[in-house]
């Protein structure tokens, strides 16, 4: 920080919120435009002596200023004029480090509903409380790859009474801290891409976040789920939804935990060591089976079939374990279907080759038929067989176990595939030469 009196140029000092504005929202840059869900406003404005604003602005509800070099607020007589009716703000990608110049901005902005300052640097300043009052009306905040401390995210919290979706993404976080008072309308948090390995700092969520709906904890290596059932049951007593991908879950047993989350619906979790050595279907079917009150796993819904099918195969999969070691869902869901047997092993795929026998007048051959060919194509390879040109034959097909029910079947369509007749080995071919 300069000391009082020193100078900077603005190039120096970066642009300002309203500089930005003015530049991407201009009538040559952003013309007005009608129409539903447009949510472009007109604004008149008689600008000060050197101000950087126009005649006029096409604003739209939702402004995307990312990746435009805004560093400081700018008049905030200007801001409160030109943004009333904003309603999300993308600041993300700026250079914005001072939370001061970010109040200045929000603090105008009376129907901000959504705000993104992600890959802003603000690791290094301590948000006060009095600036923390201007993001009162947020509902929806992104502090991804900020490193903005705990203790600016709980004075956030504290000052944002109907905070419902908050984003900490990428913030090198390898522990969380106590909050003093917790945040009880938040329903989603997203903490992806951090390093929260102990269940101890996830514990701390659940006591930050009591009525938490949805948490998003991909690529944290998370290690294990410690708790108890009981433990776990009180800590996300709202919890819907989980995502763990990517985390270090190695044990079947953390996957069983989840089922003490008394309002679990959705699951993730893909990339996970336990589940490498498993084929993806014996994946899919073995979590289905450990979670019975799912719903969705990995983004695809479950339903009532696909879970009775997963329930049995999770107890084929487990026939041959020691006792010992079979896992306490087995046994719940052998009292569900009993004791099943091992499916038989049937090969469904089509024959490729039946031995049959040709008959023509008085010659009878044993001849190898591809099953895979036509009518005219088996004609081709009886013309030598019988020595008739293929278009002076008539060829029945006679099954050796109904023929004496439905007698020999003309084979008069010269495309029909010969796997179409089920033929079999033993069954006879009869070729009878046509009358001129």
């Amino acid at each position: 920080m300069l000391e009082q009196g020193a100078t900077q140029t603005d190039q120096e000092r970066g642009r300002t919120f309203m500089e930005a504005i003015s530049e991407k929202y201009s009538p040559e840059n952003f013309p007005y435009r009608r129409g539903p869900g447009m949510g472009v406003v007109v604004v008149p404005v008689v600008a000060a002596q050197g101000s950087p604003m126009r005649d006029r602005l096409n604003l739209p509800s939702i402004l995307v200023l990312n990746g435009s070099g805004i560093s400081r607020a700018g008049d905030q007589g200007e801001i409160a004029a030109f943004c009333a009716h904003v309603i999300e703000l993308d600041l993300s990608h700026n250079t914005l480090q001072d939370w001061r110049e970010i109040s200045k901005i929000v603090s105008n902005i009376p129907n901000l509903d959504f705000l993104n300052l992600s890959f802003n640097p603000l690791a290094s300043v301590a948000l006060g409380p009095v600036c923390g009052e201007a993001f009162c009306g947020v509902r929806r905040l992104v502090l991804n790859n900020t490193q903005v401390s705990w203790d600016t995210v709980f004075t956030l919290t504290r000052d944002m009474p109907e905070l419902e979706e908050l984003f900490l993404c990428r913030n090198k976080y390898d522990s969380v801290l106590a909050a003093a008072t917790p945040c009880p309308t938040l329903r989603l948090l997203h903490i992806t891409d951090n390093s929260l390995q102990d269940w101890e700092e996830v514990r701390k969520l659940g006591s930050i976040f009591p009525s938490l709906d949805t948490l998003v904890m991909a690529n944290n290596n998370l290690a294990s789920i410690q708790d108890s059932g009981v433990v776990l049951e009180g800590l996300f007593p709202n919890l819907r939804s989980i995502n763990l991908h990517n985390s270090g879950l190695n044990r079947w047993e953390d996957i069983e935990k989840l089922n003490s989350f008394p309002k679990l619906e959705e699951v993730r979790l893909q990339g996970i060591p336990l589940l490498q050595t498993y084929t993806n279907t014996e994946r899919r079917s073995l979590m289905v089976a450990q979670l019975p009150s799912i719903s969705s796993l990995n983004g695809s819904v479950v339903s009532a079939g696909e879970r009775e099918d997963a329930e049995r195969f999770f107890i084929r999969y487990h026939l041959d374990y020691p006792e010992e070691e079979l896992p306490y869902r087995y046994h719940c869901l052998v009292t569900k279907y009993g004791k099943l047997e091992p499916l038989a092993e049937i090969d469904l795929r089509p024959r490729c080759l039946a031995l049959v026998e040709v008959h023509c007048e008085d010659k009878v051959v044993q001849v190898n038929v591809r099953l895979d060919q036509t009518v005219a194509e088996l004609k081709k390879q009886l013309k030598e067989v019988v020595q008739l040109p293929t278009n002076h034959m008539r060829v029945y097909y006679i099954d050796k176990d109904l023929c004496c029910v439905f007698g020999p079947e003309e084979m008069k369509y010269s495309t029909r595939a010969l796997h179409s007749y089920s033929i079999r080995d033993g069954d006879e071919i009869l070729v009878v030469p046509k009358t001129k």
